[in-house]
């Protein structure tokens, strides 16, 4: 596999498509080991994460990392995650995630909405709910409870998406 370079620059922020191996759907019935990874590994790496959703395959965020090359991030979240899954479910050994992960550089303010509403909207867009504000593994709570989006948003409407975003 030829090596892929990556473009870093401190103060930027990204938005990340992290998909489990082969797909396999196991992220919803381990979403609080998820959510515990992502806290820690933000703590330890000094990461600021501002939007998220789990989705049984995969998952997405909106972060910016304060010093840290994205890479180690994202190295040690599927660490940590491997770790504690292949422990509760008492596995000696195995992969969980495929070997890399998909990256965007949120480029203004505009790429910046426009990527939190992606997120937001991941779930009516693979058919899991109707309603974004239906699926509970989403950071769309945080964003109602501050005023940023209607109950009713991307229900009468739905959003299109022109770009691809890594799944």
């Amino acid at each position: 596999m030829s090596k892929l370079r990556r473009y870093f620059s401190k103060g930027n922020t990204y938005f990340i498509t992290i998909v489990t191996l082969k797909r396999k759907p196991l992220l919803l019935d381990n979403s609080l080991i998820l959510l515990q990874s992502i806290k820690k590994m933000n703590i330890k790496h000094n990461v600021h994460n501002y939007a998220w959703v789990i989705l049984p395959d995969h998952f997405h965020l909106v972060l910016k990392p304060a010093e840290e090359q994205l890479d180690r991030y994202i190295h040690d979240l599927k660490l940590s995650f491997g770790a504690i899954y292949r422990r509760k479910h008492k596995l000696q050994s195995g992969r969980v995630w495929q070997s890399r992960y998909w990256d965007h550089v949120i480029r203004n303010q505009n790429d910046f909405n426009h990527h939190v509403d992606y997120i937001h909207f991941n779930p009516v867009k693979h058919g899991l709910v109707r309603n974004p504000c239906d699926w509970q593994y989403s950071s769309i709570h945080d964003y109602l409870r501050e005023g940023y989006y209607q109950k009713e948003w991307g229900v009468s409407d739905p959003l299109l998406f022109d770009r691809e975003y890594g799944e």
